[in-house]
């Protein structure tokens, strides 16, 4: 059976992941202050204006104006000719502290007041929900490979865009890769999509040339391409105008482009902006560790994993693993193999992966799951030895 799939990425210019790094900025500032603060900041940004919001607790100073203006200026709309000035644009927040009632049931889970639980992991869910994780065996750091191509196409247009290789390009961008499968295998490229912002000087048959020759041949495979690919390049022919000029933007508005590019699940929580006593960002990260491992273990070609919480309380409700049919050995003997090999209370989570530091800011843009350019602690096969051999006994 023949199908097509398709996933999008964007780049950090892009007015949505402006706000997530933002957003992640600030949350590593104060943990670089203060590991134990409560952070849950949102952004939003339009032409000339920065407005931060949210409950943070926490006994760290944090010069808000700083970390904006910085962030902008990394991401590079640094002049008024792009429509964007990380110097001159308005720099507005609203902060105020975490509900005491939240608070109750983060500091200490239900479990703990109970008696049921004696140890150090008493750290309530710091709200209820179900997070998915996802891995499958289509590439080497075992994504689908729609968004993996995606992410690595917006990667290089960014970089051939700082290192002047491509001076013309402005921030903001989208790519988009369509895969046509074969019996769940993918065989071709059936479409790639680039858009840039660029410069008014250059024509569009210049960008379409440089981009063809400069982002998509060095990363996707020529093998993959053939005489029916499609490859469309600002296709509506000028993008000048872009970034917060051109659109508005929102912490936690590319959650699909944060995870598995609409392959998977997912169950409704952005990360941006969380401490990780908020599961939405922590028990996303376990369970793609989970998934990814299994798949490593050689348990399965393809995992999902559904993990649910209750507000206030330590243990899951629920975990769920799904193999879609590729399981080597049965689903329940592999979610009893993980229940053995992993803790899965927030606490535990957290200090399993050393969440309580400043690690957030540059996983804000080209995705969570996957980054092992950014050696994230969720990305490692630790636990597909442990898997193995708890089969092998």
């Amino acid at each position: 059976m023949r199908k097509l799939f398709t996933s999008e990425s964007v780049t950090e210019g892009h007015p949505d992941k402006i706000c997530d790094q933002i957003s992640d900025a600030i949350l590593d500032e104060i943990l670089r202050q203060d590991p134990m603060a409560r952070v849950a900041c949102e952004t939003t940004c339009t032409t000339g204006i920065v407005y931060v919001m949210g409950e943070i607790t926490t006994h760290a100073v944090v010069d808000f104006q700083n970390v904006v203006r910085e962030t902008v200026r990394e991401i590079g709309y640094d002049r008024a000719k792009y429509g964007f000035d990380c110097d001159t644009c308005a720099v507005l927040s609203s902060i105020h502290g975490q509900s005491p009632d939240i608070a109750l049931g983060v500091d200490k889970s239900a479990e703990a007041k109970s008696g049921e639980h004696t140890d150090n992991y008493d750290t309530g869910a710091g709200d209820q929900g179900m997070m998915f994780g996802y891995a499958c065996d289509e590439t080497p750091e075992l994504m689908p490979l729609p968004i993996s191509l995606a992410h690595r196409l917006s990667l290089q247009l960014t970089k051939v865009r700082k290192d002047g290789t491509l001076s013309y390009l402005r921030p903001d961008g989208k790519t988009q890769v369509t895969v046509e499968y074969e019996d769940d295998t993918p065989v071709r490229i059936d479409a790639i999509v680039v858009s840039s912002q660029h410069g008014d000087e250059v024509e569009l048959a210049q960008i379409r040339s440089d981009i063809i020759e400069h982002v998509i041949t060095p990363i996707v495979d020529p093998a993959m391409i053939d005489e029916n690919t499609k490859i469309f390049v600002n296709p509506t022919g000028r993008f000048v105008v872009g970034g917060p000029q051109g659109d508005s933007g929102l912490t936690g508005r590319k959650i699909i482009v944060d995870t598995y590019g609409g392959y998977s699940r997912h169950g409704g929580g952005a990360f941006s902006g969380k401490d990780p006593t908020k599961v939405d960002r922590s028990a996303s990260y376990a369970a793609r560790y989970v998934a990814k491992n299994v798949v490593a273990a050689g348990l399965a070609k393809k995992c999902e994993v559904q993990i649910a919480y209750a507000i206030g309380v330590a243990k899951p409700v629920s975990v769920m693993i799904d193999t879609f049919g590729t399981n080597t050995v049965s689903e329940e003997k592999i979610a009893e193999a993980v229940n053995k090999c992993i803790d899965l209370r927030p606490a535990a989570i957290i200090e399993r992966f050393d969440l309580r530091r400043p690690i957030y800011r540059y996983l804000a843009a080209y995705g969570h799951m996957g980054r092992e350019d950014l050696k994230a602690p969720w990305e490692n096969l630790d636990m597909s030895i442990e898997l193995r051999k708890y089969f092998e006994n």
